[in-house]
């Protein structure tokens, strides 16, 4: 799959870390251009470098707050002024703060959430996928989480949040068809740099009721998102894909 997105270009929010960091270098790896967004410019500058001296691609960095529809719709001039087009889109970006009780979510932490993981994505998704539909097509892929449908009471406005998102999956992949494909990954518990704050003596104990045992390591996103962003999956669109390791941990 070294080549099948040669001559594209690609756009991941939250893309300077994490799942969005292992997305964005795949991508470039895979002959795609790539514009690296997120609130951290230096980090989205600093692995642009990373990309064009490992891949030759060209390389967008993006300061960028998904919550903030003016920063979106600079990043959409910003990525069609320099690259002129986007053929994949991977809203990324996402955000769940922690709180002691679900009665202490001020109204400043619900609406931070919702504008992150939702409203972030309805805005960018609207703005880039009208452009591909009238265009070439291209695909969007959605980071969800398997708190969408299995919320635990320490993420509920994240997992309402997300929740939304799939629901945003599903009407915009008939609001953009046929040329667009809308797909979301339902991720399950991924140890990127936040999880260095975890009890992982407690995660552990938890995954044991993961069918794989076991949390993901970043670079395990990378299959996936290759297969939602190429024409491997040309006859997915509107689905809600879930990689979580057989995540079967009741709420609590």
């Amino acid at each position: 799959m070294t080549h099948d997105l040669e001559g594209k270009v690609a756009l991941v929010t939250g893309g300077s870390r994490g799942l969005g960091r292992e997305t964005v270098l795949a991508f470039a790896r895979a002959g795609a251009d790539v514009v690296i967004a997120s609130r951290d410019g230096d980090s989205c500058a600093a692995l642009a470098e990373v990309v064009r001296e490992e891949t030759g691609r060209r390389a967008l960095p993006v300061a960028t707050h998904v919550g903030r529809w003016a920063d979106l719709d600079a990043l959409v001039d910003a990525a069609y002024g320099e690259l002129g087009r986007v053929d994949v889109l991977v809203n990324n970006a996402g955000m769940s703060p922690l709180y002691d009780d679900v009665a202490d979510v001020s109204e400043a932490l619900w609406h931070k959430v919702i504008d992150v993981n939702l409203t972030g994505p309805f805005r960018l998704t609207a703005a880039i996928g009208r452009r591909m539909a009238d265009g070439d097509g291209g695909s969007i892929i959605n980071v969800s989480s398997v708190a969408s449908v299995r919320p635990t009471s320490d993420v509920i406005p994240y997992a309402a949040a997300k929740a939304g998102l799939n629901a945003l999956t599903e009407g915009f992949s008939r609001a953009f068809g046929p040329s667009v494909r809308v797909n979301a990954i339902l991720a399950g518990t991924f140890l990127t740099d936040i999880s260095t704050h975890w009890d992982m003596d407690a995660f552990e104990q938890d995954a044991k009721a993961f069918a794989l045992q076991r949390g993901a390591q970043p670079e395990e996103i990378v299959g996936t998102m290759l297969y939602l962003a190429t024409d491997a999956s040309s006859y997915t669109t509107g689905a809600l894909l879930r990689v979580d390791g057989g995540h079967t941990h009741p709420p609590r």
